[in-house]
């Protein structure tokens, strides 16, 4: 059963690779047979070697989609369904590898670094998933699958045999849905990430076409951190009352502790200044990619700073 577990993560991190480097090849698609469709449109010109691969010519597609609206970023290019597809065979194996493990340790497949990492790049997979069946955001999927794959790489190079874990986590359900929580927070946090950078690089001006709109990333971006918000809130609570059984004290300004809070509080600022005309926008953007930054600071802060986490990596 460990040595499956071992196989469905390697596999699962294969997978992801060429899901990479599918979403690249389709966000690169998108804004060269954008450009050419708009040169297409003008003047008779050749075809790119690569219109017509799939069903009819790619740029044809693009040049329809875009005389039709703006909704142009959400046109299909040769690596779309690859891309998607993929994406999905990369969440399941990864996925899978974590049930198996879960029924080998008996808890949740989180209480080490290890575990943690490979969980938090499955969740950062499955929030894009969910998302994107809502909102047509195929075209950043690049920035979100990129940081699952960098944290399934990273996972890849840490000690992953299972052993006891320390008196201080073996607290089963705890551990689960305290961690659990954390997991699927820092994932839904990761796809509001990606629609920050794409609204930085966009613009009120919409200045790509092959990108979504502003209003559209706006839109991903507060959803995501809607539905994630609540959700590290009551990871944070819940880690309060497993430290007053651990530790005999609810807050004890321990690093992660701290860096935790820290988060929470850009998000709770992002809320609040989206709905203020001074701070929408670049300003609530911003304010994205600095909460994930923290995000990715409390994830791994215990590994530069000494702290009651730090026997776990977690």
């Amino acid at each position: 059963m460990e040595a499956l577990t071992q196989a469905l993560f390697a596999v699962g991190t294969v997978v992801l690779v060429f899901a990479f480097a599918a979403t690249i090849g389709h966000a690169v698609l998108l804004a060269n047979g954008r450009r050419l469709a708009a040169m297409l449109s003008t003047a008779s010109a050749v075809r790119p070697a690569w219109a017509g691969v799939a069903t009819g010519s790619f740029v044809d597609e693009r040049a329809a989609v875009s005389a039709a609206g703006p909704a142009d970023f959400a046109a299909p290019s040769p690596l779309s369904g690859a891309a998607r597809w993929l994406t999905v065979g990369a969440f399941v194996l990864l996925a899978g590898s974590m049930i198996v493990r879960g029924v080998l340790v008996d808890r949740g497949p989180w209480g080490n670094l290890f575990e943690f990492s490979v969980a938090f790049a499955t969740s950062i997979l499955f929030g894009y998933l969910v998302l994107s069946r809502r909102f047509s955001i195929g075209s950043i999927a690049f920035i979100p699958v990129g940081v699952a794959l960098g944290l399934a790489l990273y996972a890849a190079s840490l000690p992953s045999e299972i052993k006891p874990l320390v008196p201080a986590l073996q607290n089963a359900p705890l551990l689960t849905v305290h961690v659990g929580l954390a997991m699927v927070s820092y994932g839904i946090f990761a796809t509001s990430f990606a629609a920050g950078i794409g609204y930085l690089v966009q613009g009120k001006e919409d200045r790509f076409s092959w990108l979504p709109s502003h209003r559209v990333l706006d839109q991903v971006a507060y959803r995501a951190v809607i539905i994630g918000f609540p959700i590290f809130a009551t990871m944070i609570i819940l880690g309060s009352w497993w430290a007053s059984i651990a530790w005999s004290r609810y807050w004890g300004w321990d690093p992660k502790e701290t860096a935790a809070l820290v988060t929470w509080l850009v998000y709770a600022i992002y809320l609040h200044a989206r709905n203020q005309r001074a701070w929408a926008g670049r300003p609530a953007a911003l304010l994205l990619v600095v909460g994930f930054a923290m995000v990715l600071v409390t994830y791994s802060g215990s590994l530069w700073f000494n702290g009651l986490h730090a026997y776990s990596g977690l």
